[in-house]
């Protein structure tokens, strides 16, 4: 024999040369799939191991297409993901916000969409890079989501979705940017884990002279792709021996390029269990108590009964206090009132203020109020969080101002043009000015970070209470204008952020759900929702500080600094190679 029947030679590094994308007729419904798998992720559902699946069916479908193809794409899971994510906000505006918003929020993953048919070049030149390039997409998504308009809307970030999954425990390394990293990386391995699985299939049956798995006639496809051209890079093609034995040797070393990524997504998601975690602060014990007053109707109008939200949590405050005194209950240090508890202004009106005075004095500790406020100019209002002191009242020097107020619910940018939409947007008379200072409240027993309602979204807005010195966090919000599914949304983001920076936390919420969280993410003492409850418990505070909160925005910057730069190396490879999408 000559040396070369007897040598397998040596093969160079081949040319990146475009396979075919999924058929359109494929890909459309693997893009609605991957929205409503994203979906039920999330609270109500929680079915988390669903997040890194509709990663992965988004990364299949906008493989290889066009950059209008992918956004499309993109746009379709996105409408299907966050619509009915996001429905709670119709129940009571009408459909016009939640449609406005939803098309908003789901252009960000057209954007998606089409930054994942843009790299497609890249994914295909190493068993690697598909997974990489994904995660980092999707941080660089949310970066941007979070962001922009007017200060962005982080809602439906992937690591929202994880509050049950041994990855949240991923957050005190490098908080929610880590954890979505995480799970998009894990999608990223299934996807492909299962793009290789179709074409290691479709080669097998070409190979044994049986019809391919979607019943097409056609050469053996590349190992790339399932749809892939035999040149298509997937490392060097292994010789067909004399005897006549199949390309690709052992089935074993077939199938080792789907099993490999398929048992790295596994070890991965696993491997959150190793980061530690602590179980409690290491600090002070102090008793906390949560009021969820209730309201005398859900909807907007919660507070059309003049005093009746303030009165509710004053009464429930003034019961708790006679538990105590029968000895049927601890003392509580402090109490935590939710957002809007007082629906008048109890700096500007003495009979709210005599009555939150009158609970304060009554059950002994200080209270932390949620409030609105006017002013500080006329058609001016605040959301405030005041903490009120038995005995002396109104501690202004403890009060915090929301910083970050919801855009076309607690203001109005552009009024004149956003008019020419929708004449509701008139139905916010006064707009809400944000403060200017992070919500550390020294309350006595403890210092706490206070922030309110959608702020618990933003990693700043919290993290700049921790590093303010705050001990124990606290999330002030009223739900009586949505419903179950998104205080429960809420709740997972407050779990979260108390792994993220090693704090013990609290939701207090006028309806519901009220709660405690551990360091860990552990919830006690959750209340139900649209009823009028009181928990109260001891929770030790800390002072540490986790690896994510002294990193601060750095993991992020790190990671959206990536994506950029795939997609800069992508264009590049697109120019050297003269790739064109299939």
């Amino acid at each position: 024999m000559d040396r070369d029947e007897t040598h397998t030679p040596a093969v160079l590094p081949r040319p990146v040369v475009p396979g075919r994308p999924l058929p359109l007729r494929v890909a459309a419904p693997l893009a609605v799939a991957a929205g409503l798998a994203l979906l039920v992720a999330f609270p109500p559902y929680g079915v988390w191991p669903l997040a890194p699946v509709g990663v992965a069916l988004l990364a299949a479908a906008a493989h290889r297409r066009r950059l209008r193809a992918g956004a499309g794409l993109g746009f379709l899971t996105g409408v299907a993901f966050f619509a009915p994510l996001l429905a709670w906000t119709n129940l009571h505006t009408g459909y016009l916000p939640w449609v406005l918003l939803s098309l908003l929020q789901a252009g960000y993953l057209a954007l998606l969409g089409a930054a994942t048919a843009w790299v497609s070049p890249l994914a295909d030149r190493s068993r690697w890079a598909w997974p990489a390039l994904t995660g980092l997409l999707w941080v660089g998504q949310e970066a941007l989501r979070d962001r922009t308009p007017f200060g962005g809307f982080p809602w439906g970030r992937l690591a929202f979705s994880q509050d049950t999954s041994p990855l949240l425990r991923l957050a005190a390394l490098g908080g929610a940017p880590l954890v979505t990293f995480a799970v998009a990386l894990i999608g990223g391995l299934l996807v492909t884990a299962a793009w290789r699985g179709w074409a290691t299939a479709r080669r097998q049956a070409a190979q044994d002279g049986t019809p391919h798995p979607d019943g097409a006639q056609t050469a053996p496809a590349g190992p790339d792709g399932p749809l892939a051209t035999p040149a298509a890079p997937e490392g060097p093609q292994t010789a067909t021996s004399h005897h006549g034995g199949r390309q690709g040797g052992s089935p074993a070393r077939r199938w080792a390029p789907v099993l490999v990524p398929a048992v790295v997504a596994v070890a991965l998601t696993a491997g959150g269990l190793l980061v530690p975690v602590a179980t409690a602060g290491s600090g002070a014990g102090v008793t906390v108590a949560i009021v969820q007053g209730n309201v005398p109707r859900l909807g907007l109008d919660f507070n059309a009964q003049r005093q009746a939200v303030l009165n509710n949590h004053v009464d429930a405050t003034i019961e708790l206090a006679g538990r105590v005194a029968a000895g049927q209950q601890r003392k509580p240090d402090l109490v935590v009132w939710p957002e809007n508890s007082s629906d008048i202004d109890p700096l500007r009106n003495p009979t709210a203020g005599a009555r939150i005075s009158q609970a304060a004095d009554t059950i002994g500790a200080p209270i932390l109020v949620g409030a609105v406020l006017l002013g500080p100019d006329a058609g001016q209002v605040r959301n405030a969080g005041i903490l009120w002191r038995p005995g002396t009242g109104a501690d202004l020097d403890q009060l915090y101002t929301k910083r970050h107020p919801v855009p076309f619910a607690e203001y109005v940018p552009l009024r004149d043009v956003a008019r020419m939409v929708s004449k509701q947007v008139d139905l916010i008379r006064n707009d809400f000015v944000p403060g200017s200072t992070p919500g550390v409240v020294r309350a006595g027993p403890a210092v706490l970070g206070d922030v309110i309602c959608f702020e618990v979204a933003y990693d700043e807005v919290v993290r700049d209470t921790v590093t303010g010195g705050a001990q124990l966090l606290v999330v002030q919000t009223n739900n009586a204008t949505f419903d179950v599914a998104e205080a429960r949304q809420q709740l997972a983001m407050v779990r979260l952020r108390a792994v993220e920076h090693g704090r013990p936390a609290l939701m207090a919420s006028t309806v519901g759900v009220s709660g405690f969280v551990a360091p860990d993410g552990r919830v006690s003492d959750a209340t139900g929702f649209n009823t009028r409850e009181v928990v109260v418990r001891q929770v030790r505070l800390d002072d540490g500080r986790t690896l994510a909160t002294r990193l601060g925005w750095w993991p992020e910057v790190a990671l959206a600094a990536l994506a950029a730069a795939a997609l800069v190396g992508a264009a590049v490879l697109r120019r050297r190679q003269r790739v064109m999408p299939g």
